[in-house]
């Protein structure tokens, strides 16, 4: 917990300084911020505990991203979270190992085998989101629904969504 306060810390003086200079410095500060708290393997281990699941942390982002993706292939998974294919097929061996995710065919090319969760898997899946509903309600309870509203289409808007 200790580096995560440091790590914060950085952070936040990063975005302050940013204030200083220019509103495109200020944003990327906020984005890198995001991205890091959204991305440490502690608060993915938090999660996981506040799930009541067991899964290595490693695994976690994984079954997450081909949750929300539905069937997609092991290059274009690397290319969602960031690693390189030989890990990504490692980690999804470990997963196909668990029950947690299958190989079916392609609906458009029957060659190729694509990625999605279990049964097992996608409940694990569902009680990732329930959790995450959670902890979002309870972190944005002080916030006015058109509040969240507001950043939700900036959020789409920003992103081209």
């Amino acid at each position: 917990m200790h580096g995560y306060r440091i790590a914060a810390d950085k952070a936040n003086e990063f975005v302050h300084n940013a204030r200083m200079t220019h509103w495109t410095d200020q944003l990327h500060g906020l984005l890198l911020k995001i991205s890091a708290d959204f991305n440490r393997p502690d608060v993915d281990a938090q999660f996981l505990d506040a799930v009541g699941v067991k899964l290595d942390r490693a695994l976690f982002p994984l079954l997450s991203r081909i949750g929300v993706l539905g069937p997609t292939g092991t290059v274009d998974l690397a290319d969602a979270v960031g690693r390189d294919h030989s890990t990504i097929s490692r980690q999804v061996a470990k997963l196909e190992q668990l029950g947690l995710v299958e190989r079916v065919a392609s609906a458009s090319d029957r060659r190729v085998r694509l990625l999605q969760p279990t049964a097992q898997g996608q409940a694990m899946v569902t009680k990732f989101a329930q959790t995450r509903r959670r902890l979002m309600e309870a972190h944005f309870k002080d916030w006015d629904p058109g509040e969240r509203d507001a950043l939700i289409r900036l959020l789409e808007k920003a992103i081209g969504g």
